[in-house]
C-alpha cells in the first residue's frame, strides 16, 4: 500500500489550478501535522510561534514596520500564504503580501500582556500569517511591546532568529527601498517549491514499511493519559494558560537530550500517574540535502513515549533515542497511523512538548540602532497539555507552560518541581 506521504503527493499533482487561479504550493509532513491538529480542535484554533519585544517609547515607526513587513513577504512565499484544502488535499494558497502591523490600546486597568492575550485569542486563521501588534505598556507608557507572530503552519521556533534578523534589516532600509524584483521572487518561489518537494521525498522514502513496523512497536503502548481541553473550570478573569521557570547550574557541554526526555517523563509521571505510556513530541530533523535554505520549510515532530512507571535508565533511554533518530524523519500523521494499526489508541493527540534552544540563538530584534528586550507574555493560550522549553547556555534556563482548562495549576507546579529536580542531581553514570 502506498505510504501517507506517495498518497498525498498524488493527490496533489491531481489538482489543477486553472488558468489564473491561486497558484497551490504543497505542504509538508510537519506543515500536515499543524492542520491536523487545529481540525482535531473543537474551536479550531491555530498554533501560534509569537516573538515579544519591549522598546523605548517612540522607537517603533509602524508605517516603516509594515513596509519591512511587507517586503519580507513579497520574498518569502510562506508568509503570504494561506492553508487551504481543495479536494481534500492540504496546500498553502500564494497571495498577494498583507502583513498587518496593529498599533492596540490599553483599557483602564490593563497592560500590555493582557491585550496581547486578547489578540491572539481572536487570531482570524483565515489571515496572513505574520502579523504584528504594537501596544504601550511601562510606568504612563514609556515602554512599547511589539508582538512578531506568526501561524505555526508557516515557520518553526527554530526560524525566529532569522526571521528576526531580516525584519530589522529590512526596517532599517526605510520605507523608500525596493521589495524583491519579480525576477527575485520568482527564484525563491522556485526554491520553496523545490525545498518542499525534496522534504516530501524523503519523506516518503521515510514511511517504508520497515519505519511504520518500527513505529509501530515503539508505540503500541502509547495511550492519551491528560484529561479532555475544558476538563477544568477556570474562574472569571483567570488567563487560560499557566507558566513556571526556573535557573539552574548548567553542566559543561549541556544536559544530554535523552536526559531532558527522562525529565519530562518525571513530570508525566507527576500529572498522570505510574503506569501510562504518554506521547511527548519534539522537533527534530535537518533539511534535505540541496534543498535551498528557505522559510516554512521545518522539523518534524518526534514522539517518545514517555514510560511514567519506568525507572529512568539513562542508558536505556538514550539508546532507545538513538535508533528513534534513525527514523525521524517519518512524518507524524505516517508515525500515528503505524501505531493505530498496531493497536494502540492513542488519537494523535500529544500530552507534552519539548523544545531546546540554544541560547546563542536567541532572536534579538533591532531596529535603526535600538535593540529591543525579548520578554516573554504569560497565561497564553496552550496547545496541548503542557509543554518544556529548555534553553542551554552559560545555565540551564527550563520553562514549562501548560493549559489550565486541562490541569490544576497545583498539579501542574508538582510537575514542574518534578522535571526541574531530576535535572538538579547528576544523572547516573552509564555502565
Amino acid at each position: 500500500m502506498p505510504s501517507i506521504t506517495s498518497q498525498y503527493l498524488a493527490r496533489f499533482r491531481r489538482l489543477d489550478a486553472g488558468e489564473g487561479a491561486p497558484v497551490l504550493l504543497p505542504v509538508t509532513g510537519a506543515q500536515r501535522r499543524f492542520a491536523l491538529v487545529r481540525a482535531m480542535d473543537p474551536a479550531g484554533r491555530p498554533d501560534l510561534v509569537p516573538m515579544f519585544f519591549a522598546f523605548p517609547r517612540g522607537t517603533v515607526d509602524t508605517d516603516r514596520l509594515a513596509a519591512a513587513a511587507n517586503r519580507l513577504a513579497a520574498l518569502h512565499p510562506v508568509l503570504r500564504s494561506r492553508p487551504t484544502v481543495q479536494r481534500g488535499t492540504p496546500a498553502l494558497r500564494l497571495e498577494q503580501p498583507r502583513v498587518p502591523v496593529v498599533r492596540l490600546a490599553c483599557a483602564p486597568g490593563e497592560d500590555a500582556a493582557v491585550v496581547l492575550r486578547r489578540a491572539l485569542e481572536e487570531w482570524d486563521t483565515q489571515g496572513a500569517p505574520l502579523r504584528l501588534f504594537l501596544v504601550p505598556d511601562g510606568p504612563e507608557g514609556t515602554e512599547e511591546v511589539l508582538a512578531v507572530v506568526l501561524d505555526h503552519l508557516a515557520c518553526d521556533g527554530q526560524s525566529l532568529a532569522r526571521l528576526a534578523d531580516e525584519l530589522g534589516a529590512a526596517y532599517d532600509e526605510g520605507t523608500g527601498a525596493e521589495g524583491p524584483s519579480p525576477a527575485e521572487a520568482e527564484a525563491e518561489l522556485t526554491a520553496y517549491r523545490d525545498a518542499v518537494l525534496l522534504q516530501l521525498a524523503a519523506e516518503e522514502r521515510a514511511g517504508s514499511p520497515e519505519a511504520m513496523a518500527y513505529w509501530g512497536e515503539r508505540l503500541r503502548t502509547v495511550r492519551e493519559a491528560a484529561p479532555a481541553p475544558g476538563s477544568v473550570p477556570l474562574t472569571p478573569g483567570t488567563p487560560p494558560g499557566g507558566s513556571a521557570t526556573v535557573t539552574l547550574p548548567a553542566p559543561a557541554g549541556g544536559v544530554p537530550f535523552p536526559q531532558l526526555l527522562d525529565a519530562c517523563r518525571a513530570a508525566s509521571a507527576a500529572l498522570y500517574g505510574s503506569g501510562p505510556v504518554v506521547p511527548i513530541g519534539y522537533p527534530w530533523g535537518g533539511r534535505p540535502s540541496g534543498a535551498a535554505p528557505v522559510l516554512g520549510c521545518f522539523l518534524n515532530t518526534v514522539v517518545f513515549p514517555s514510560d511514567t512507571g519506568q525507572r529512568p535508565d539513562p542508558s536505556a533511554t538514550a539508546e532507545a533515542w538513538w535508533d528513534d533518530l534513525d527514523q525521524a524523519a517519518t512524518p507524524f500523521d505516517a508515525v500515528v497511523h503505524a501505531a493505530r494499526a498496531a493497536g494502540s489508541g492513542w488519537s494523535g493527540r500529544l500530552d507534552g512538548l519539548l523544545t531546546v534552544e540554544d541560547a546563542r540563538r536567541h532572536p534579538p530584534l533591532c531596529l535603526t540602532g535600538v535593540t529591543g528586550r525579548e520578554i516573554h507574555i504569560d497565561g497564553r493560550a496552550v496547545r496541548g497539555p503542557f509543554a518544556v522549553s529548555v534553553t542551554q547556555g552559560a545555565e540551564l534556563g527550563l520553562r514549562m507552560v501548560w493549559d489550565r482548562t486541562v490541569l490544576p495549576d497545583l498539579t501542574a507546579e508538582r510537575a514542574f518541581a518534578a522535571l526541574a529536580d531530576s535535572l538538579r542531581t547528576p544523572a547516573p553514570t552509564a555502565g
